[in-house]
């Protein structure tokens, strides 16, 4: 499931290229007809990410919400800037499924692929560069549920788990049930609001971690490798984690989440060579402490991780250095 950098990074895509142009919105899937008839024809306004929610808004005071859930992925195409950190060649931007990072001496230029009316970009958890096309806008693919096009770009969203047009009172409500995201709140503010959530409950803080409602953003790669990094054992009750370590957990989130949003990648080592940094970027094998490790042993004590299920997602952790 795409965490919280990707869908900041999405939202950051519409804003440079559509916010002030006026959209043609349609469903070629057809699900999403009457949704894309409210929308057809406006100018979006703006574009901003709450943890895993994103919100287009458009003229006339009406918002696509959009959450990717498991399997929903952007992809854009036509005159549109690569991110310099979309390095991956091949691939999707949004699901957990990177093939490779181009950097440094691996670099297989973007610009080398063609013209940018020729190429696409898939956002998600990952992000990808796409076949090529020949004209403009290239014919839909798949089971495309919303196309936003201008006359330059295009954004078409396919396998959302949520999709739907709503007011700004239906979005502050939404807004209502999310927990701080570093990115968007006051962050001596969400600090205390995430501190006052984990502190009140009974709940294991593997889990707290996963709530959207005490932070926003932080899905199961996030959760694993935090809760890694505090050397905290994931079962143990959100009150009963000393009041230093959750705050800590909250700097970890802010620093981690930043790293996300600027490299695109779930970057969760520290101090590590040239060398090492550019294979962490092209391989999860080389970027994660215990995410994905199940059976492996542990960087730091060589036990082997464990991998259990946790409210239907896997968890992985070190039962030594998280004991």
């Amino acid at each position: 499931m795409p965490e919280g950098h990707s869908v900041h990074r999405i939202a950051r895509q519409f804003r440079r290229h559509f916010v002030g142009h006026r959209v043609a919105a349609s469903s070629p899937q057809g699900r999403f007809a009457a949704g894309a008839a409210l929308l057809d024809g406006a100018t979006m306004t703006d574009a901003h990410a709450v943890g895993k929610q994103m919100f287009l808004e458009f003229e006339g005071g009406r918002f696509l919400r959009v959450h990717l859930g498991m399997y929903g992925a952007w992809d854009f195409a036509g005159d549109i800037d690569f991110d310099a950190t979309a390095l991956s060649s091949r691939g999707r931007m949004g699901q957990t499924n990177q093939k490779g990072t181009v950097v440094g001496e691996n670099e297989d230029s973007l610009s080398s692929i063609g013209a940018p009316r020729r190429t696409r970009l898939r956002m998600s958890e990952a992000e990808h560069v796409q076949d090529a096309f020949e004209t403009f806008p290239p014919e839909p693919v798949g089971a495309v549920r919303v196309r936003l096009l201008t006359e330059d770009a295009v954004a078409d969203l396919r396998g959302p788990t949520a999709c739907e047009v709503i007011d700004a009172a239906q979005v502050d409500a939404v807004l209502a049930k999310l927990g701080p995201d570093p990115l968007v709140d006051d962050l001596t503010e969400g600090e205390e609001r995430f501190v006052r959530a984990v502190r009140s409950k009974a709940t294991p803080i593997g889990l707290l971690l996963m709530d959207q409602s005490v932070v926003s953003g932080i899905g199961n790669v996030y959760r694993a490798e935090l809760l890694f990094r505090a050397r905290l054992n994931p079962h143990t009750p959100g009150k009963q984690v000393p009041e230093e370590i959750v705050r800590a957990l909250w700097h970890d989130w802010v620093k981690l989440l930043g790293i996300g949003v600027e490299t695109g990648q779930m970057m969760t080592m520290d101090d590590l060579s040239e060398e090492d940094y550019v294979k962490a970027l092209a391989s999860r094998d080389d970027r994660h402490w215990v995410y994905k490790r199940h059976g492996l042993p542990c960087r730091i004590c060589g036990t082997h991780i464990l991998m259990e299920p946790a409210a239907g997602r896997k968890l992985y952790w070190c039962p030594t250095c998280q004991a």
